[in-house]
């Protein structure tokens, strides 16, 4: 299984808050600010967008670990955005520094950890 993946590929993904991704209405919070866990999310889809192309359709990749700080917090209407960079290839375990941003500041950063995997055979197992 060959694939082509190189580091520093680049990846991004967007989102608006709106008062379903905050933490009041996620209930990780009492807030109507942008949620931890939606962050995470988004950075988790900016990875997955990083490499997703270059794998094919047979395979794709599933988050094994993430590691963030969320550092400030975004309030509702307003546009936010992940970016991830693929730092290490290590078989199948794929490596990235992932930073979230609205449009005033940086919001989050940190690592996150994907695995390559096949599909079908992921689906099969779970029969």
């Amino acid at each position: 299984m060959e694939f082509n993946l190189e580091l520093n590929m680049k990846g991004r993904a967007e989102d608006v808050v709106v008062e379903e991704n905050t933490a009041a209405k996620f209930g990780s919070g009492t807030i109507y600010v942008y949620a931890t866990p939606m962050m995470i999310g988004l950075m988790e889809n900016a990875a997955l967008n990083t490499v997703d192309e270059a794998l094919g359709e047979e395979y794709s990749t599933v988050g094994v670990k993430v590691d963030v700080d969320h550092i400030s917090a975004t309030p509702l209407g307003k546009k936010v955005w992940a970016k991830a960079v693929l730092t290490k290839i290590e078989g199948k375990r794929l490596y990235f520094n992932v930073s979230a941003y609205d449009e005033n500041k940086k919001i989050g950063e940190g690592i996150h950890i994907r695995y390559i995997i096949n599909k079908n055979k992921f689906l099969d197992k779970l029969k």
